[in-house]
């Protein structure tokens, strides 16, 4: 019994020294990602009208997209526009990046266009995740009403042959 206690206890230890090596590790390799991150939000003056517009206009279309999940004929729009957005994001990268001195502080439009991908691309493409979400959701509950509504005909159908 005393063997069986010392080797569950070399295993704990052993697995305890895993976890912390393992944790030690993720640490390490997360904090560059989190110091260029935290990098990139203090390069940014958000005091800047043209930023402040952007990010109402984000905030506005989820508000849209929120309130119009019952409309799906509505909400695939908004889903092809910005998608559309996303898709014409490198051209409104150039074109920004060209006259950004007539309503910015700073270029914020390198050439890779990562100012642009976080800001603009990756609140639309929340908005269509959320959008594609809701018509997964909503084609479900599409198909369970078919099915309930099958199984009555049939149901009826077949009292009918009964009588």
């Amino acid at each position: 019994m005393e063997d069986l206690r010392s080797a569950m206890e070399d295993h704990i230890d052993q697995m305890s020294d895993l976890l912390q090596k393992f944790s030690a590790e993720l640490r390490s390799g997360v904090r560059p990602a989190y110091d260029n991150f935290i990098g990139f939000f203090h390069a940014i003056d958000w005091k800047e009208p043209w930023l402040i517009g952007l990010l109402g206009f984000h905030f506005l279309l989820l508000l849209i997209t929120v309130s119009s999940r019952k409309n799906l004929n509505f909400q695939m729009v908004l889903f092809l526009l910005a998608l559309a957005g996303v898709y014409l994001a490198e051209r409104l990268n150039s074109l920004l990046g060209k006259n950004w001195k007539s309503f910015a502080s700073q270029n914020y439009f390198d050439p890779n266009g990562l100012f642009l991908s976080v800001l603009w691309s990756g609140p639309l493409l929340f908005i269509a995740i959320i959008i594609l979400i809701n018509t997964l959701f909503s084609l479900c509950h599409l198909i369970v009403r078919w099915k309930k509504a099958e199984l009555r005909h049939r149901a009826r159908l077949a009292r009918n042959k009964q009588d």
